[in-house]
């Protein structure tokens, strides 16, 4: 984040600025506690005796989770000292007192991270609110099918090798797929009580098949044919941007080559792994391409073959590539039988993703 005005300090210091007064009140793991019980004070003061014992212990195993993940994020803690977040707080711990699934207080763990590296984005914070206040009512398998078909729809290889690729989908799928996935249509009627989707039934899901090659032309695209002139062509034009070995032969067709990305749109991602000196120890560096040296490669990149039955031939290579991991064939014997097509809410998407990031720790946040 960017700010006009920046001021720093020391561990656990207090800033005070006449006139236009800003408190700046560093905030500690121990203070941080202590507004948490504070909070929870709160959150359980219309239960019975009998009630509070059981909301208790829960919002206990809800503090040990959520407490080391914002001390592990960087500022996060100030979060405490927010008026919003702390009314914020106190939502998620009456929701962790109500609910028994113990998977549930890392899930709140994540929307309250979210709402920290998120808050400044009112249509986020709103579907965060909203999500924390529907974790005890939402079922597991809904829960689920809400998460892989977020994955499905947000989450893509960065790489341009196809089987690495594969490979990166697969072991993701392989996290967020934790359990049986749902059939039938109860799962995404409750999704839409639950305000988490909006049932279209006027529209169908795109088929794997036709999903992923479009999203990943990169992989299945024809390619330029080693024995053509316009292999030369390319050639010519990578040596004069000071390129090399950018073209890479084809995975699913080895009379052709193509540009090691999975789509046009990674060419103005592309870098150059360099080497810089650190301390003298030589460190490799990912160096941006030039301007020059991009629109090089998209030139390339238009020079592929325009060849539907090559590009056809090549979708069906790569799904017999895809149906070898396990987790992948799962997904699209699942994703192929949606009854239904549906849109995410934005309550649907934080809530699917803070699950996701349960699953897998490195993805990064929702944007």
């Amino acid at each position: 984040m960017s700010e006009k005005q920046i001021q720093k300090a020391g561990n656990d210091a207090q800033q005070l600025q006449v006139g236009n007064m800003t408190v700046n009140v560093g905030i500690d793991e121990k203070r941080a506690r202590e507004i948490f019980q504070e909070m929870n004070a709160l959150a359980v003061q219309d239960y019975t005796q009998e009630a509070l014992n059981i909301a208790n212990a829960r919002v206990t195993e809800f503090e040990k989770r959520l407490l080391p993940k914002m001390e592990a994020v960087e500022g996060a803690l100030q979060s405490f000292s927010d008026p919003s977040f702390q009314l914020l707080l106190v939502e998620a711990q009456k929701t962790a007192a109500a609910t028994e699934r113990e998977k549930d207080y890392d899930l709140l763990s994540e929307l309250l991270i979210h709402r920290f590296q998120k808050g400044e984005n009112r249509k986020i914070r709103a579907g965060i609110s909203h999500a924390i206040g529907i974790i005890d009512e939402i079922s597991d398998d809904a829960l689920l099918g809400l998460t892989v078909f977020h994955s499905v729809s947000y989450f893509l290889p960065v790489t341009g090798d196809i089987l690495s690729g594969l490979f990166v989908l697969n072991a993701l799928f392989e996290k967020v797929i934790y359990s049986q996935l749902p059939k039938g249509d109860d799962w995404l009627d409750h999704l839409d009580i639950l305000d988490t989707i909006r049932i279209n039934s006027v529209d169908k899901f795109k088929k794997i098949k036709q999903y992923y090659p479009e999203l990943l032309d990169g992989y299945i695209a024809t390619g330029i044919e080693k024995t053509s002139d316009d292999y030369k062509k390319a050639t010519e034009i990578l040596f004069n941007a000071g390129l090399q070995n950018i073209l890479v032969e084809h995975t699913l067709n080895p009379d052709f080559v193509r540009i090691n990305v999975p789509n046009k749109k990674q060419i103005d991602s592309l870098l150059f792994q360099g080497m810089v000196n650190n301390g003298g120890l030589l460190v490799p560096v990912g160096i941006q391409f030039t301007n020059e040296q991009k629109e090089a490669v998209k030139t390339v990149y238009d020079l592929y073959k325009k060849d539907s039955n090559i590009k056809n031939q090549n979708i069906e290579k790569f799904m017999i590539e895809w149906n070898k991991f396990p987790k992948l064939k799962e997904l699209q014997e699942w994703w192929d039988n949606i009854p239904q097509g549906f849109n995410i809410t934005m309550v649907g998407r934080v809530l699917a993703h803070a699950n996701a990031q349960r699953c897998d720790k490195n993805l990064p946040p929702l944007n």
